[in-house]
This record gives structure tokens, sequence and C-alpha cells, in this order.
């Protein structure tokens, strides 16, 4: 305890004596950097000559940490900004998906306007609601009804071609029944083999060609329009083209485009009137035609016998004259 006790009593005023030089020698330090004189500027190149070199080896750990910590903060500043370019293009891929939804939209209705259809056909256009989500029914919802005009059983189209036809009409909402449902039935016409036909829905993208008289006429790629008979749909309206499936059956691949059904027209047909009188447009019947030609004749004779009689008479009364 007693050796202890001396050892800091020996320690203490080293450690104050050691503090008191260091201070001092740093207000030397501090004086001479502060003077300013020729002399101490030559003394202090001297010692920064002498000193500084010599110590490289104490600066470089210090000269390290400082590196590390620039190289962090590059890091910091690198990682901000590469979160703030994935903001950027998060942003831009939904600006990119909404310009392809607009250009989509735009170029649909660019088709729907350059559709050349009978001039007599007015058309209603309207934006698809929603569709069915049924494997069993093929139908889509439309934002026109009853206060647009829109009439049970018109025909719908998109940009490219026949979609459906109207199927039930609310007051603001109307119903479009698809080629491709299965209790969808229209009636068809091929130009190039000239042959009508009955274009059956059976649920699936390709509707099936029924009741054809001559199917070994028609060939794949052939295209399919509207016939018109019965007034359900107008004539000439693009359907699609004939192709035929593994089992040789003849179906439909449609011009529309199912996928993408954003904006539909609904074409105004009305019905054609009827002529119930044959008038002097058609022939009547032969029948017919040989009772009159009998009836003429035997006018023709009544006639031809009048004048002969009243001839007669006439030479009779020249004769009695004469004598």
């Amino acid at each position: 305890m007693a050796r202890n006790r001396d050892d800091q009593d020996y320690i203490g005023p080293l450690r104050r004596l050691g503090v008191a030089v260091l201070a001092l020698l740093l207000l030397v330090f501090f004086l001479i950097w502060r003077i300013d004189s020729p002399r101490m500027e030559r003394v202090r190149s001297a010692l920064v000559d002498r000193f500084v070199p010599s110590f490289d080896w104490a600066m470089a750990p210090v000269t390290k940490i400082t590196d590390m910590i620039e190289g962090f903060q590059s890091y910091s500043r690198i990682y901000e900004q590469n979160q703030e370019l994935r903001r950027e293009l998060q942003k831009m891929k939904a600006w990119r998906e909404t310009a392809g939804q607009l250009d989509q939209q735009n170029a649909k209705l660019l088709a729907l306007n350059k559709v050349r259809l009978d001039p007599k056909l007015t058309s209603v256009s309207g934006r698809v609601l929603a569709d069915s989500g049924s494997p069993f029914r093929k139908s889509v919802l439309l934002n026109v009804g009853k206060r647009d005009g829109i009439v049970d059983g018109w025909a719908t189209m998109d940009g490219l071609g026949l979609v459906g036809r109207i199927s039930g009409v609310g007051a603001s909402t109307s119903r479009v029944l698809l080629l491709t449902d299965a209790s969808s039935r229209i009636p068809i016409s091929i130009p190039a083999s000239g042959q009508n036909a009955i274009l059956a829905g059976d649920n699936s993208p390709y509707p099936v060609i029924d009741f054809i008289e001559h199917p070994d006429r028609v060939r794949p790629g052939d295209r399919v329009i509207s016939s018109g008979d019965g007034g359900v749909f107008p004539a000439g309206l693009l359907v699609g083209e004939v192709f035929e499936d593994r089992s040789k059956r003849l179906r439909v691949r449609l011009s529309a485009d199912y996928e993408r059904l954003d904006f539909l027209r609904v074409l105004r047909s009305y019905p054609v009137d009827r002529i119930d009188n044959s008038g002097g447009l058609i022939a009547p019947d032969p029948k017919v035609i040989e009772q009159e030609a009998a009836e003429k004749a035997r006018t023709e004779a009544a006639e031809g016998a009048i004048e002969s009689g009243d001839t007669t008479d006439a030479a009779d009364a020249a004769t009695g004259a004469g004598q």
C-alpha cells in the first residue's frame, strides 16, 4: 500500500509537468505559425519540409478513413439516386401503359370512323362496360340503351368486323350477344363460292359454318359477310374468313378483335318495307295470261263479226238503191 502511494505521488507531478510542457510547445508552435515575417516563414517551411513527409505513415489511417467516409457518402448518394430513378421508372411504366391504352383506343376509334357501310345505315357508338365472364355465355355490356334509341336485334361492330347483335336493352345500357355464343345464329354469305350458310357459335373463338349446300366449293381464306337474309342483319357486313379446323370442319376466323373490345358501333337497321302486291314488277301466272289471251281473242272475234255484219248491211242498201 505504501509503495503504491509513493508511485501515485511520483506519477502525479510528472503528468502535470508533461501537460505543461505540451501546452508550452503548442503555444510556441501557435506563435510561430501566427508571426508574419520572412524569417518565421522560412522556419515554417523548414519545419514542414522536415517533418511532414516523415508523417505519411501516420496519416495513412486518417487518409483511409477519410476515403471510406467519402466512399460511403458517395454510395449513399448513388443509392438515393438509384431509388429516385426506380420511382421515376415506375411512373414512366405507368405512363407508358396509359399511353399504350390510349393509343389502342385512338386506333380503334379511327378504325370505327374508317369503316365503310351503307350510307343509309347510321350508328351509335358505345363503350364496353363489362363482359359476362362466363364460359357458357359470351356477351358484353354497352353504355348505350333506350335513351339512345337502341333497339333489340341491331348489329354491332368494332373497327374491323361484325361482333354480335343487341340482345336486351335497358334504359342506359344494352347487352351484346357475341357471335361466339352458343345461342348465336346468323345468316352469312361466301361471295367466292356464291353460297349462303348459317354461322353458329359454340362458345369457341371460331364459330362453325352450318347448312352450307356445297362445302367442297369453299376454300380456306374465303371472305365471309352477312347475307341479310331474314332481315336479321344488313347485308354486306364483314364477318371474317374461312378456315378448316383439325377435324376438317369449316369455321370462321372473325375479323373483330374480341380480345380488345373497348368501343362498339351499334348499327341502326330498320326493317325493309314488304311488297305484298306484285304489281307490274313480276309477271302474272301463265294460266292468267292464257285466260286474258282467250278473252282478248273472243273480244276481237266479236268485234270482227260486228264489223262484217255492218259491211253486209251497207252492201244490201247500196244494191236496193241501184234497183
